[in-house]
């Protein structure tokens, strides 16, 4: 009997995944395979969120093989050896999974590739996994390894071929094979995390993804930066863990629907981070623009701003969902990051690590090269770009119905003087003064 094993690490589903269509096609056997890796588990023990988010999503990837025969095969150690030791149990010769170029996965494929071929097995990496477009795929004519500005990455991206989605296998038989029990998020992580985080996994996630194109995505090019009203898909976590393809997500909107274009341009904003990364990994900790004026040290405003205490609503409104939900919306996540690196003038890495200590789609690539854009450093050719939040708050939460859920000490404000407390008479011991002056106070 011919066994495969398919190395599950960001693809933690069993639709449109390639690594397992094809091991299903080809194998007689499969070994879905899940390797807590001791390594990765040391990088995320201060991010609980997304650890819980992760035990989750195994438990869904493990019922929908269930459905199918099959079960998910929790092992812990380092990858390498883990993905060794079941290929000699069971007899497998080839090792399938999503190709990875951002992080940690080139190293990954390189130790299992090295590690497989001494005793004659094979790695195969499939492309378009992760992404809906290989960050190999889309290159410049230039000869350069990526595309620095994103819009002629997406009229090209438009223009690449994508394939089509996969349909999860019928049947998926499992040979005999040894595994623990997918363990309790506190046996991963330290803290408690979010008390309002939503967790899922592939189950939960199509169920979004059903929803979300049913009709709020008819909605989302005006909706999306309205922090209040929730216009967001909320996929970002599935994503980040594969729980919902990307591939598949573009393949099913519709991209000549109202919002549909604006959708699929966020996915292709993802896409076009993998590839800049993947083509320049160092800068997940250097910039990729020197920076044009010298960061400064502030202990106690970045204690503020991580607290949601900077006397800014629309600042502490987002900070303060961080903490309670694990995620806010894109426009919320520009604001705060504005006000630390260009208002505060406080190194855009401090920022970058709280967010992925609370964020549970904290991606390296688009968070990261996110904060990177805010700061002037990344890809932005407007370096200068500065979010007052005053004005922010007027054009994205006129009413104050954002700030008032998130800041229940100003919830008697009415309508946007909310946005101001410090001139409606709200005592410091209530609400901090603004941290720092900007235009517009």
């Amino acid at each position: 009997m011919t066994v495969a094993i398919v190395l599950f690490t960001r693809d933690l589903r069993v639709h449109d995944n390639p690594a397992l269509t094809t091991a299903c096609r080809e194998a007689e056997a499969v070994v879905p395979l899940f390797v807590l890796d001791d390594e990765l588990l040391a990088k995320v023990r201060d991010a609980p969120n997304r650890v819980r988010f992760l035990v989750a999503a195994l438990h869904e990837l493990d019922s929908e093989l269930r459905v199918r025969g099959g079960r998910l095969i929790v092992r812990r150690g380092h990858v390498a050896d883990e993905v060794e030791r079941v290929a000699h149990q069971v007899g497998a010769r080839d090792v399938h999974l999503a190709a990875d170029h951002t992080g940690y996965g080139p190293k990954r494929e390189i130790a299992l590739r090295e590690r497989l071929s001494q005793t004659g097995r094979r790695l195969h990496p499939h492309a378009a996994s992760i992404t809906a477009v290989d960050p190999g795929t889309v290159r410049p004519d230039t000869g350069r390894g990526h595309y620095a500005i994103f819009s002629p990455y997406f009229r090209r991206w438009l223009d690449t071929p994508m394939r089509s989605p996969l349909p999860a296998p019928k049947t998926v038989k499992v040979p005999r094979a040894t595994g623990v029990p997918i363990p309790e998020s506190s046996a991963l992580c330290t803290g408690a995390g979010s008390p309002q985080l939503a967790v899922g996994g592939e189950t939960t996630g199509r169920k979004m993804l059903e929803h979300w194109i049913s009709g709020p995505v008819t909605r989302y090019e005006t909706d999306k930066d309205v922090p209040a009203v929730d216009g967001t898909s909320g996929l970002s976590p599935y994503l980040h863990f594969g729980c919902v393809s990307a591939t598949e997500a573009v393949a099913r909107v519709d991209a000549s629907a109202p919002g549909g274009t604006a959708f699929i341009r966020q996915l292709a904003w993802r896409d076009f981070y993998h590839q800049v990364l993947a083509d320049r990994p160092e800068i997940a900790v250097d910039d990729y623009r020197p920076a044009t004026e010298p960061w400064r040290r502030d202990p106690h405003a970045v204690a503020a701003w991580r607290d949601g205490r900077t006397g800014i609503p629309m600042v502490d409104a987002g900070m303060r969902q961080l903490l309670e939900q694990g995620w806010m919306p894109g426009r919320a996540r520009l604001i705060a990051a504005s006000c630390l690196v260009k208002t505060m003038r406080v190194d855009w890495r401090v920022g970058a690590r709280h967010f992925e200590r609370w964020l549970v789609d904290g991606d390296v690539a688009n968070n990261r090269m996110n904060w990177q854009w805010m700061a002037g450093t990344g890809t932005d050719t407007r370096s200068s770009r500065v979010l007052n939040p005053l004005r922010q708050a007027e054009r994205f939460d006129p009413a104050g119905d954002y700030a008032r859920r998130w800041l229940p000490e100003l919830a008697h404000l009415p309508g946007a003087e909310i946005h101001r407390p410090w001139r409606a008479g709200v005592l410091a011991a209530d609400y901090p003064p603004p941290i720092v002056e900007f235009n517009g106070m």
